[in-house]
């Protein structure tokens, strides 16, 4: 078993010197970063450690990928801002002396755009879009702890601007299932840019983040907390829009100070959700994700900004689920999910 570990220290070497701390908008290919299944999207839109071999969550956990998904098949689909949609088809194989694989085809389309001249006057139209292959491994390295890594081969295009990139995440869980206690520790997009836009070389979202997950022992209930972009501290960036002004002065006031700014830094690197079972086929989820709501609310209308909502459905052979999350003032996103295992339809051969 242990001539697979060093897997995770050779991606180290190979990618981490392209790497960097990124945030906001800086870098490339940030489109990696976004939700993708219903159930994250619904439980604060980050990733999940949550074992309970949901094929869905190996692509942002892929220490999670285990032997239980095989012959599993999962469609996500998004439909985002304006024109733009975004998702993936996923599905699971299992080798006894290899260990666990996931591949993922991830895509988003921002949709078609025009060519106009200075004078205003159209000359056709182009397309824009990203894609990312993905192969994920997964294995358990005794009955507590599991290790996984994804490699990705990334592909950009707008218009005639064209880019190709390869990224890996290394993740580690370690997993007690006689108290539903999971903990995992994830490295997220180490890589860089094979081929450049421009002749620019872009840094990719790299990230550090860690997650737990309880269950609940007499109520059917499973809380997540997740602390991420650990590779630096302070996230705070403040919108012209929210700026408070002196009315006598109409200097700006400053924000917190002391321990109030402490607080805030902190909560900016964790989001919380829960998922309740109430019935063996229904999955109630909801998150809380501070970090977006003090990034994108408008103070004189907050509404729901930052919360995020879904439900997970067993109907026959499949299992769908439908989030909605809320990250302006603007209709929230949907996200759907469909899951299910091809063994329940045909018997297959090893």
């Amino acid at each position: 078993m242990r001539k697979y570990t060093f897997i995770i220290p050779l991606f180290l070497l190979l990618f981490s010197f392209e790497s960097s701390a990124q945030s906001g908008s800086k870098g490339t290919y940030s489109f990696l970063t976004l939700p993708n299944s219903a159930r994250v999207a619904g439980m604060g839109s980050n990733f999940l450690a949550i074992k309970d071999n949901d094929i869905n969550l190996a692509l942002n956990n892929p220490s999670l990928i285990s032997a239980e998904m095989h012959n599993n098949l999962g469609f996500s689909f998004v439909d985002y801002y304006s024109d733009i949609k975004y998702g993936y088809a996923t599905y699971g194989r299992s080798f006894n002396k290899l260990g666990n694989f996931v591949g993922t085809m991830q895509f988003i389309d921002y949709g078609k755009f025009s060519y106009a001249d200075e004078t205003g006057e159209r000359q056709g139209d182009f397309q824009a879009g990203e894609y990312a292959m993905n192969i994920g491994w997964g294995r358990a390295l005794d009955s507590n702890f599991f290790i996984g890594a994804n490699i990705k081969g990334i592909f950009s295009n707008y218009e005639s601007y064209g880019s190709f990139g390869l990224a890996v995440d290394v993740a580690g869980t370690y997993f007690n299932s006689a108290s539903r206690f999971t903990a995992s520790f994830i490295l997220s997009n180490i890589g860089r840019q094979l081929k450049t836009y421009n002749g620019y070389n872009e840094p990719l979202p790299f990230e550090i983040k860690a997650g737990i997950s309880k269950g609940m022992e007499h109520i059917p209930l499973t809380f997540s907390v997740l602390f991420t972009n650990l590779q630096k501290w302070d996230l705070t960036y403040t919108s012209s829009l929210n700026q408070e002004t002196d009315p006598t002065t109409g200097e700006v006031v400053e924000g917190n100070t002391g321990i109030a700014d402490f607080g805030d830094k902190l909560m900016r690197h964790i989001v919380i959700g829960a998922e309740l079972r109430p019935f063996k086929v229904i999955r109630l989820r909801i998150g809380y994700n501070y970090l977006r709501r003090k990034e994108m609310i408008v103070k004189s209308r907050p509404s729901t900004v930052g919360w995020s909502w879904g439900v997970g459905v067993k109907v026959y052979k499949f299992e769908i689920a439908y989030s909605r999350s809320a990250y302006h003032l603007t209709p929230s996103f949907n996200f759907f999910t469909v899951t299910t295992n091809l063994d329940s339809f045909f018997n297959t051969m090893e």
